[in-house]
C-alpha cells in the first residue's frame, strides 16, 4: 500500500481500468440473476433476476447513505467499524484512497460500489422460490450495514483488526464470498426447506439461462479480480490468468465427478464447478503465482461437488448451491491463499510481505484461520438475528404463503412472468372469474384474507389453460 495519497500521484490508464471493471462488476449482478433463474423451475424465473437487480439498488443507496464511510473510512481509528465521515458521499471526490492511490476516490467508491451490491444477491439465492419481495428489500439494507460493512472495514479498511492482523483477501473471499455463503444457510435455518423438497425431483428449467448467466459471471469476474491489481507491475494480468485457470480446472473437475455417476457431459455441472473455482481463487488472485490456480481448482471442485451431497444428505435445501459453493469454496479460497502466497508476486508493487507457507511463513495459515472463522460466525449469526427479529413482524415475514410458493414467486409476487405464454395463460383465465384474481392485480394479501377461497379456481384456470394450449400445439 502507498504512503501517499496525494492528487498528483492519480494515474489516467489506472482510473480508466477501474472504470471499465466497475463495469464489468456490474454486468455480474444481471448474469447471476440468469444463472440462479435456470436453476429454478420456471415459475420462479422472473424472480430471481429481479431480486438481484433490485439489490443492485438498494445497495447503492445504501453505500451512499453511509455503507462506504462505515465499510472502507481511512479516518476512523475503531478496528471494528469505520466513522460517517463520508456519509452522502462527503469529500468523496478527486482525492485517492489509501487503498488505491493512483485513482479518484470516487471511482475507487463506485468500484467498491458494486461488490457489496452483488453480494447480498448471491445470499438470497439461498431462499430462492420462497422469499416475499418486500421483507428483502429491507433485509439487504440491513444485512450490507450489519455484516456485509463490517467484514469489509475489517479486512480492507487501512485500520481493520484483520488488515493490521496482516490477512491475505484481495478480491473479497471474506467480505463477499464467506459472508454470503453462511447468510444462504441462515436463511434455510429460518425459513427451512421448499414444499416438497425430498419427496419430488426437481430439475433446473433453463440450461441456457445457467450458461448465460455463467457466462456474464466470467467476464464480470475479470474486473472483479483483477480491477484493483496493478497493470504496470503486471499483477492485473496475472489475475487475469488465475481466474479463467481456476475456474476452467474446477468446471473439468466437477464435470468428471459428476460423469462417473450420471455417465451424462452436463453443462449444468461444469458451470457450477467453475463458478466454485472462480470462488475459491477470488481472495488468491492477485497474490499467488499462476501455477497455483491448478492445485487450487481442484481442491474446489472436489470439495465444493461433494460439499452439495453432504448438504443434501442433512436435508439442507439451497437449491442454488449458495452455501456449497460460495460459503466453503470462500473458506478454501482464504485458507489456501495462506498456503500459496508468493512473496515475489506481491512485491512486484513494492508492498513488503513474507508470503504463504510456500514461502516458509506458517504464520499467515493461523491468521486466514482466524479470518475465515470470524467472518463465516459473523455472517451466519447477525443473519440469523436479524432473520428472527424481521419474521416476528407480519410486515416483514419471509416466507411467502403455501399457495402462492405452489403458485410461483413470478405470478403471486410480481404479477409478471419470466416466459410469456405462461402469463398469458394465467391472465386469460383470471380474467374470467374475478377482477380480483386478474394477474397483474393479484397480491400476498390475498392469500392471507382467503387462504383457501379463491386458490382453487386459479388452479384449474391454469391447469386448464396449459391443456387447452398442449392440445392446439398438438393440433399444430
Amino acid at each position: 500500500m502507498a504512503s501517499t495519497t496525494s492528487v498528483d500521484n492519480i494515474d489516467m490508464g489506472t482510473t480508466v481500468w477501474m472504470i471499465a471493471s466497475t463495469a464489468l462488476v456490474f454486468m455480474m449482478i444481471p448474469g447471476l440473476g440468469y444463472f440462479y433463474s435456470g436453476m429454478v423451475r420456471s415459475k420462479n424465473a422472473l424472480s430471481l433476476v429481479f431480486m438481484c437487480m433490485l439489490a443492485l439498488a438498494v445497495v447503492t443507496l445504501q453505500w451512499v447513505i453511509w455503507g462506504y464511510s462505515l465499510a472502507l473510512s481511512e479516518t476512523s481509528t475503531n478496528p471494528f467499524i469505520g466513522n460517517l465521515s463520508h456519509w452522502l458521499f462527503l469529500d468523496v471526490n478527486y482525492k485517492p484512497h489509501p487503498n488505491a492511490p493512483t485513482v479518484p476516490g470516487i471511482v475507487f467508491a463506485i468500484y467498491q460500489c458494486m461488490f457489496a451490491a452483488l453480494t447480498p444477491g448471491l445470499a438470497i439465492g439461498g431462499a430462492a422460490e420462497r422469499i416475499r419481495v418486500l421483507p428483502t428489500i429491507v433485509y439487504t439494507f440491513i444485512w450490507t450495514t450489519l455484516v456485509y460493512d463490517p467484514i469489509a472495514y475489517w479486512v480492507w479498511a487501512p485500520n481493520g483488526w484483520l488488515c493490521k492482523m496482516g490477512v491475505l483477501d484481495f478480491a473479497g473471499g471474506c467480505a463477499v464470498e464467506i459472508a454470503s455463503g453462511f447468510a444462504a444457510l441462515a436463511f434455510y435455518f429460518v425459513l427451512g426447506e421448499r414444499r416438497g423438497f425430498g419427496k419430488e425431483k426437481w430439475h433446473p428449467h433453463n440450461y441456457l439461462n445457467i450458461i448465460l448467466g455463467f457466462a456474464f459471471l466470467l467476464f464480470g469476474w475479470f474486473g472483479f479480480n483483477a480491477g484493483a491489481a496493478s497493470l504496470v507491475s503486471g499483477r492485473a494480468g496475472i489475475a487475469f490468468m488465475t481466474t479463467i485457470l481456476a475456474g476452467a480446472v474446477a468446471g473439468l473437475v466437477w464435470l468428471g465427478l459428476a460423469f462417473r455417476v450420471e455417465h451424462k457431459f452436463s453443462s449444468f455441472h461444469f458451470c457450477s464447478g467453475a463458478v466454485a473455482g472462480m470462488v475459491c481463487v477470488t481472495p488468491a488472485a492477485s497474490y499467488v503465482a499462476t501455477w497455483a490456480a491448478i492445485p487450487m481448482g481442484v481442491i474446489s471442485g472436489v470439495c465444493c461437488y461433494y460439499a452439495i451431497g453432504l448438504a443434501l444428505r442433512l436435508g439442507i435445501d439451497d437449491c442454488i448451491d449458495v452455501f456449497a459453493v460460495h460459503g466453503i469454496g470462500g473458506l478454501l479460497g482464504v485458507f489456501l491463499t495462506g498456503v500459496f502466497a508468493d512473496k515475489n508476486i506481491i512485491e512486484l508493487d513494492g508492498i513488503p510481505s513474507a508470503g504463504g507457507l510456500i514461502n516458509g511463513n506458517g504464520r499467515q495459515l493461523y491468521i486466514q484461520l482466524a479470518a475465515l472463522s470470524v467472518c463465516a460466525a459473523w455472517s451466519f449469526t447477525v443473519s440469523f438475528i436479524v432473520l428472527k427479529i424481521m419474521n416476528y413482524i407480519p410486515l416483514f415475514r419471509f416466507r411467502v404463503h403455501p399457495d402462492a410458493e405452489e403458485h410461483g414467486l413470478d405470478f403471486t409476487e410480481l404479477g409478471e412472468a419470466g416466459y410469456n405464454f405462461m402469463h398469458e395463460i394465467a391472465q386469460m383465465h383470471s380474467e374470467s372469474q374475478s377482477p380480483r384474481l386478474q394477474a397483474r392485480s393479484f397480491q400476498e394479501s390475498d392469500f392471507i384474507k382467503h387462504p383457501h377461497k379463491d386458490m382453487p379456481l386459479i388452479k384449474e384456470s391454469v391447469s386448464s389453460g396449459l391443456l387447452t394450449a398442449t392440445a392446439s400445439v398438438r393440433a399444430i
